[in-house]
């Protein structure tokens, strides 16, 4: 099932470059961390939970967990009843979900342009997976996770909340070359409006070093009946 793809070589922005780059340094201390830190995060996996539902609800379909990181989120959704699959920039990321969740579907790929047919997702989670993308690429993202979303189908975003721009030399251990952004709740929910996405809830509580948000959001299409 999985697929360790690599990565085209076509000219990209460099940020992107910067955060494979780093991602594959940092590898293997950051998933000690992240699957540890999501054992400990009862709200975040309550909207995750709650994301899933409303999925099931309206028919389901296939989900793409994009920023994937080790695939932890991916099998979560999984085990929750989705179709779910993940994506992400990283191939040394992707090597580390496949071989801890073999039976699931990794690809290496970018936010900014998915490999993806129009109309075809039921579902989109981006769990704290644009911390790296600069705030004035944060259009192309959004477009595209409207373009790949069937009508009705939803997004889930969580991401860290804040007005600083974040240059570390060091993360996890290893030196990084990324930038990381913190972002206001409404300034997020303004763009994916502007994408052509509705968000319907917002959850925010207090993270262990900044403020965390999570936002829910649908394309435009049929909803189920109340």
């Amino acid at each position: 099932m999985c697929q360790p793809i690599g990565f085209p070589a076509v000219s990209e922005p460099a940020y992107l470059a910067a955060t494979r780059d780093s991602y594959d340094t940092v590898a293997e201390d950051y998933t000690k961390l992240v699957t540890t830190l999501f054992a400990q995060e009862p709200l975040g996996r309550a909207m995750l939970g709650a994301f899933s539902e409303i999925v099931l609800d309206c028919g389901g379909g296939p989900v793409a967990d994009l920023g994937c990181g080790p695939g932890h989120v991916t099998a979560h959704l999984t085990s929750l009843g989705l179709d779910a699959f993940g994506i992400d920039l990283s191939p040394r990321m992707v090597e580390i979900a496949c071989h801890s969740y073999p039976d699931l579907r990794f690809e290496v790929g970018s936010m900014t342009a998915l490999d993806l047919p129009d109309d075809h997702l039921a579902g989109i989670v981006a769990w704290w997976s644009i911390f790296h993308t600069p705030p004035e690429s944060l259009p192309v993202v959004f477009a595209e996770f409207q373009r790949t979303l069937a009508p009705g189908g939803h997004v889930l975003i969580g991401f860290h909340v804040g007005d600083e721009h974040l240059c570390p030399e060091t993360s996890y251990g290893h030196p990084v070359s990324y930038d990381a952004y913190l972002l206001q709740p409404d300034r997020v929910a303004e763009l994916l409006t502007e994408a052509g996405l509705t968000v319907t809830a917002q959850l925010l509580s207090e993270g262990s070093k900044w403020p965390q948000a999570c936002l829910l959001a649908h394309a435009v299409g049929p909803m189920p009946d109340a």
